[in-house]
């Protein structure tokens, strides 16, 4: 089945704590249903319980969400209704070309808006950067509010990079281990707590301590981490 919302809550439990989120386009295997839930496994392996309702027979996506968000309108009219917000990554089915907007599954869309899936991004860190600001939530995986290894995850998979949805699975499966000088690109894993650099000195994280997606000098961020109580550094990884 494929989800047809914009942004959903993958539970451990039928009603239950957020575990990830999954955005519209997303394919999954259901196993079962129970009283209006789903119990799922998702393309890398995840497994929770979505709410039935927001399941579909699958489709064909053929774009994604490039910008930070879009709207999908009712008429090719930016002065129509809207009928969709969705979030950076959500995975539509275009079905016609219009001078400006593009016809999907979902309604109109910007043009502007929308990238080809076979057209991936090039770089993890300028997608962790266009996340710059969203608000800081727990198992988020979104624009609307992402944690640190939904912000790894969401730059990775633009760039057709596959990538777990946890921070310790991320250290476990992604990169190579670095003892050298950090660069863009480079992940740096805390017991926990994962981060992106953008540059040999700054790193891009979505974090409970500024309850955002910020940019912080990754020495600062280490001494901070550590004096809060959680702990060295444990790995610094190269893609």
């Amino acid at each position: 089945m494929t989800l047809d919302r914009p942004v959903s809550d993958l539970c451990a439990t039928p009603r239950g704590a957020r575990d990830r989120q999954l955005l519209m386009g997303s394919d999954v295997t259901v196993f079962e249903d129970q009283a209006g839930w789903s119990f799922v496994q998702t393309t890398d392996g995840y497994v929770g319980y979505l709410e039935t309702s927001r399941l579909a027979e699958p489709i064909a996506v053929s774009h994604r969400v490039a910008t930070f968000a879009t709207h999908a309108y009712t008429q090719e009219d930016f002065k129509s209704r809207e009928r969709n917000a969705l979030p950076f990554g959500a995975r539509v089915a275009v079905v016609d070309e219009r001078r400006k907007f593009f016809e999907t599954n979902v309604g109109f869309i910007p043009k502007r808006h929308l990238r080809p899936l076979n057209k991936p991004f090039s770089d993890p860190a300028t997608v962790a950067q266009l996340h710059f600001g969203v608000p800081y939530l727990w198992g988020g995986d979104s624009t609307r509010g992402i944690d640190c290894s939904g912000l790894i995850a969401a730059s990775l998979r633009a760039c057709d990079i596959p990538c777990p949805g946890d921070s310790d699975m991320q250290q476990a499966a992604l990169g190579d281990d670095l003892t050298g000088p950090l660069a863009r690109g480079d992940l740096v894993f805390w017991k926990g707590h994962v981060g992106m650099m953008v540059d040999e000195e700054t790193l891009i994280h979505a974090n409970a301590h500024h309850m955002a997606t910020r940019y912080e000098p990754v020495e600062k961020a280490i001494l901070r981490i550590e004096a809060q109580g959680d702990g060295p550094v444990l790995a610094r990884k190269r893609l």
